[in-house]
């Protein structure tokens, strides 16, 4: 057998295993909503006893939750239902819209003297609240209820226990992180000679908290089906990216901070504030969330299914400390970090930030805002 039969061979071996994880991922989620909603379960007793933690630290909790997210009714019944039996004052609690998916809501919450903020849903939420605290020192927990969960991820936070995750976010400690900015500059539609989306015109400027990124990442998460991803979860993600592994090149111009601007053809380019994805993926194994960096990525390969092959398995050695450096790869992944990146592409494409899809972009710039957002994690 060749080595290309071989690595056909280990992709579908990997593409089993993936999709059995994805149904115990699935059972333990079911499992998970048994236990919310049962008045007598063990989260219950422990939501009590989170209430009179409440009640001692005598803090003000504010909700915003992303009522789309199947568990949060059974959530805010259990948070209402301890709150109750302890006599306690009624949390503040939002609920996001798609005309404002949680920024407006975390503000409002700021304005009528919260002292969390604690966001209920997916990355896109965590996104919105962060940008409503940012710069008020007001800190985010995190209830994380999402597909990727990444900065729950990469805070170490509990991705399949609310009433724990709750627990960190009320008796947790605080800890300052860096945020991303990107500015879209061109559009690629402004580029072709006519006018930019509307839309995006009035939302020029996204924070990421995780990873943004442009090429072949973003077009993996444009086209991942949305009622595959509710069954499989982030499994969904993967298989959309396979319909792109055949995709081309992208000529992109890049400058950092002060340094010349330079060219290359490259499958994505992804600035991140850290680096864990689901799967025990690193994909940035030297970010650090409060270093006041950005970490570049520069991802290429040629040579078709052997390139993506070599690529995941740099990928996976990262993820465990061990680099190879040798030259002329035809699967790489290439490491640097910057403060500022300004990035320019032939034709444009698809941008990311956090999984959310910002549209086809043909010239960005990016920047670090160190320790602009303070998150509530695990007492060390």
């Amino acid at each position: 057998m060749t080595w290309e039969a071989w690595a056909v061979v280990g992709l579908g071996i990997a593409l089993v295993c993936a999709a059995l994880l994805a149904l115990v991922l699935w059972l333990r989620t079911t499992e998970l909503r048994r236990r919310i909603e049962s008045p007598r379960s063990g989260a219950s007793r422990r939501a009590l006893q989170l209430a009179r933690d409440v009640e001692a630290t005598g803090q003000l909790v504010a909700f915003v939750a992303n009522p789309s997210k199947p568990d949060v009714a059974r959530l805010r019944a259990a948070i209402e239902r301890s709150r109750r039996e302890r006599n306690l004052p009624e949390p503040l609690w939002y609920e996001t819209t798609v005309a404002d998916p949680g920024v407006g809501q975390a503000r409002k919450a700021v304005a009528e003297g919260a002292d969390v903020v604690v966001a209920i849903g997916g990355d896109g939420t965590v996104r919105a609240v962060a940008e409503g605290l940012v710069g008020t020192g007001i800190p985010m927990g995190l209830m994380p209820l999402g597909t990727g969960n990444l900065l729950a991820r990469n805070l170490d936070l509990p991705l399949s226990d609310p009433i724990e995750a709750l627990r960190i976010a009320v008796d947790g400690r605080d800890r300052t992180i860096d945020v991303g900015w990107l500015k879209v500059i061109t559009w690629e539609s402004e580029v072709d000679g006519g006018t930019a989306d509307p839309e995006h015109e009035a939302q020029r400027d996204h924070l990421f908290l995780v990873i943004a990124g442009l090429g072949f990442d973003a077009a993996m998460v444009a086209d991942t089906d949305e009622q595959l991803k509710r069954r499989v979860g982030w499994i969904a993600y993967f298989v959309a990216g396979f319909k792109h592994l055949n995709g081309r090149r992208t000529r992109m111009y890049l400058r950092l901070d002060d340094q010349p601007m330079r060219s290359a053809r490259l499958r994505s380019l992804l600035i991140g504030n850290c680096g864990k994805l689901p799967g025990g993926i690193t994909l940035l194994p030297d970010a650090v969330l409060d270093d006041g960096w950005l970490d570049i990525a520069a991802i290429d390969t040629r040579a078709g299914i052997a390139g993506w092959a070599q690529l995941w398995g740099e990928v996976m050695m990262q993820g465990v400390g061990v680099r190879n450096d040798l030259p002329a790869k035809i699967g790489r992944i290439d490491h640097t970090r910057a403060q500022e990146v300004r990035l320019v592409v032939q034709g444009g494409e698809h941008v990311q930030v956090d999984g959310d899809v910002v549209g086809r972009v043909a010239e960005l710039s990016a920047r670090v805002d160190p320790g602009a957002l303070v998150v509530r994690v695990a007492a060390v």
